[in-house]
């Protein structure tokens, strides 16, 4: 996902966005362990992913505690 794509969203996008992810990382994890897995850099690009929507919310609560 791009980050100028999730700097657009609200707050409740991307807590959403971020619960939508961590559920898929939990079933690629599972894929993995089980043998299923069949592109295995997914699981690396979820993780990137979801530190990035992290980030950016992250960054939201700073600037409206420095308002």
């Amino acid at each position: 996902m791009k980050l100028e794509k999730i700097r657009e969203m609200s707050d409740a996008e991307l807590n959403n966005e971020l619960l939508k992810m961590k559920k898929e990382l939990f079933n690629l994890r599972f894929q993995h362990v089980t043998g299923q897995l069949e592109n295995p850099m997914k699981m690396r690009a979820v993780k990137k992913d979801i530190a990035r929507v992290k980030t950016v919310i992250r960054e939201k609560a700073m600037s409206k505690a420095r308002a």
